[in-house]
């Protein structure tokens, strides 16, 4: 028998990445908020690779934690191994990446949670949604009936979850949880226009069947960092991680079997990530290639788990083993899990605003897998922005919305909700065009404000963060006025970095601006280096080395800025603007942008289209 539960102002579905930044989120700032997943001891799992960071990634997790998220802080108190990827590039592609051990990171967010105030967690299917007047009702398995101002949608690939492996199929979510069949159901009926994407993971083995030795190590780095700003203990390096390779034995047994895999007799529907594809996939695609990098990692301080990255399959169980045992230092491996290809149902996020909130829903969101995008980092971003602006519409406020010239989250969010994505969209540096300012070491620079804003950021953060902001403007005032004499010391150190010496004294920004020139180097030239934190020196010597292409990206951003703050009334007729091509009043009557910088973006819509766009709009204010 039906029963009327309790009201929230929030309810979030789903308890992994997305969900847990969602529910946070809201709870903090000050609406009360429910947080259902279909089990309590998988909060905040890891099904697939148990990392956090990487390339870009890692710049994803810095912005989180520069807004008021969690992700960043749970990461280093849970880190089995940490290292900075790309320290051979330059400061706009430098990726911090940990390996996390899962289940203790589980249980830090199952216990963050339970102790934040103004947040309700339940275990709790829900399998029905509907909108009755002005609020969202939902349903759960055992008949309680819950209603919320809003509700945001963090199923991750639980709705309408289906595992494959060879031949065998059949209703799941990921790591054997129940699936969202009545909800992916329910959804359908309300409108919410859903497709089907695919994912998968590779097997698990057990260490104590390694040969460790055939494998090579890969070590943490010697001086880790933290992902927050917070800086509170850095991470220690636990355990190491290991590189195999397959080799042409690996090649002949997936090729005899590729017609096992569900990927290529057509069983499976959905459209998979095209970055992360399966090892079947690699060989066909790759077929030139003798080796294929396998990384072997460990999956916690407490487990002997070994996760077996870049291994990823669909085919069946037997040919697994057959693959598996194929690679050096694997030839004995014991499966402690099988691979598995997971398709589920996902939302188009052209039906998305920026925000996050549906554009025909109103109060209802999506965040993370649900959008269209793979990874944990992705979906965690999405998640505390549609938790802050589902909070913020709450309580009466004007929303929070991050462009593509502030952020790699505005970037995500920006092309999922004006490209839309026709595969598992995973974030990549390439994907931003201003990712020299958009780097992760300066995430704070750029976003603290919007955190402290929004209500995320406590004001003693906040006055810790303004300092900084004053040590880095000091420094540069400082650099411009200190001399550094040339000396016989200081020239045999410039021609050791490979950088010719000094003619006579310079500043010593300019000294700075030259590329093997670093603080470290003047240190004994300069006696009046203030005592300041290293990220400090850090943030002056990029700024001064980088002038040039900063200044230059900042003009880009700057027109970018004019174009995004012309706003695009929601009742506009295409049909009756003169001018427009047949393709761009399709494209702009389906997507409905809101700014004419997100109008200009979009596939098919011609700068030609925008310039008729901008001047209608000009005479129609």
């Amino acid at each position: 028998m039906m029963y009327t539960a309790e009201n929230y102002d929030v309810i979030v579905i789903g308890a992994g990445h997305a969900g847990i930044e969602a529910g946070l989120a809201c709870a903090r700032l000050g609406v009360k908020t429910a947080v259902f997943t279909v089990n309590l001891d998988w909060v905040g799992n890891m099904p697939c690779n148990p990392s956090i960071g990487g390339t870009s990634k890692g710049h994803l997790v810095r912005e989180i934690d520069a807004l008021g998220g969690e992700m960043g802080i749970a990461a280093d108190a849970n880190t089995l191994q940490s290292r900075m990827l790309n320290l051979g590039k330059g400061p706009a592609v430098h990726s911090l990446r940990a390996q996390i051990d899962r289940r203790a990171y589980s249980d830090y967010m199952k216990g963050t949670l339970e102790k934040q105030e103004n947040l309700y967690l339940r275990q709790g299917e829900i399998v029905d949604i509907i909108k009755d007047s002005d609020m969202w009702e939902v349903t759960t398995r055992l008949e309680a009936k819950h209603r919320a101002k809003a509700v945001i949608l963090a199923t991750g690939t639980f709705l309408a979850g289906r595992v494959y492996i060879g031949d065998v199929s059949y209703e799941s979510g990921p790591d054997g949880m129940f699936p969202a069949c009545e909800l992916a159901v329910s959804l359908k009926k309300l409108g919410v226009p859903t497709r089907r994407f695919k994912t998968g993971t590779p097997p698990r083995v057990n260490r104590r069947s390694v040969d460790i030795s055939a494998l090579e190590p890969q070590y943490g780095d010697e001086k880790t960092v933290n992902f927050s700003f917070l800086k509170k203990d850095s991470p220690r390096n636990k355990l190491p991680c290991y590189i195999a390779f397959t080799g042409e034995e690996t090649k002949r047994i997936i090729l005899e079997n590729l017609h096992r895999s569900p990927l290529y007799s057509g069983k499976i529907d959905g459209i998979g990530p095209r970055y992360c594809p399966s090892i079947e996939d690699k060989i066909v695609r790759f077929s030139e290639k003798e080796h294929h990098q396998i990384f072997v990692e460990p999956c916690g301080e407490k487990t002997d788990e070994m996760y077996l990255q870049g291994l990823s399959s669909s085919l069946p169980e037997d040919v697994q083993l057959k693959i598996v045992h194929s690679i050096p230092g694997l030839e004995k491996a014991e499966f402690l899990r099988t691979a598995y290809a997971i398709e589920y149902d996902c939302v188009d996020p052209l039906a998305l605003r920026q925000t996050l909130e549906f554009k025909d829903f109103d109060g209802l969101y999506g965040a993370g897998q649900f959008n269209g995008s793979s990874g944990y980092e992705e979906a965690a971003a999405q998640g505390l922005v549609a938790g802050i602006n589902a909070a913020l519409k709450i309580l009466g406020r004007e929303p929070m919305i991050l462009d593509r010239t502030t952020s790699y989250i505005g970037t995500l969010i920006d092309d999922l909700t004006t490209k839309g994505c026709a595969d598992p969209y995973r974030m990549m540096t390439s994907r931003s065009e201003y990712r020299l300012i958009l780097r992760q070491d300066n995430a704070d620079r750029r976003l603290t404000e919007y955190g402290y804003l929004a209500g995320l950021i406590s004001e003693e953060r906040y006055a810790a963060f303004r300092e900084k902001l004053a040590m880095i403007e000091n420094e540069k005032e400082r650099v411009k006025t200190v001399s550094i004499k040339k000396s016989p010391e200081l020239d045999e150190l410039l021609v050791s970095r490979g950088t010719v010496p000094l003619e006579k004294g310079l500043k010593m920004a300019e000294l700075l601006k030259r590329p093997c020139v670093d603080y470290d180097l003047l240190k004994d030239f300069d006696p009046d280096r203030p005592d300041y934190p290293d990220e400090i020196f850090e943030q002056v010597e990029i700024d001064i080395k980088y002038e040039g292409y900063i200044k230059r990206q900042e003009m880009q951003i700057n027109e970018l800025r004019r174009l995004e703050v012309q706003k695009i009334p929601e009742e506009i007729n295409y049909d009756d603007i003169t001018g427009l091509r047949l393709e761009a009043i399709e494209k702009l009557g389906k997507i409905r942008p809101e700014t004419v910088g997100q109008a200009s973006r979009i596939s098919g819509v011609s700068p030609a289209d925008i310039s008729v766009l901008t001047v209608y709009l000009a005479r129609n204010r």
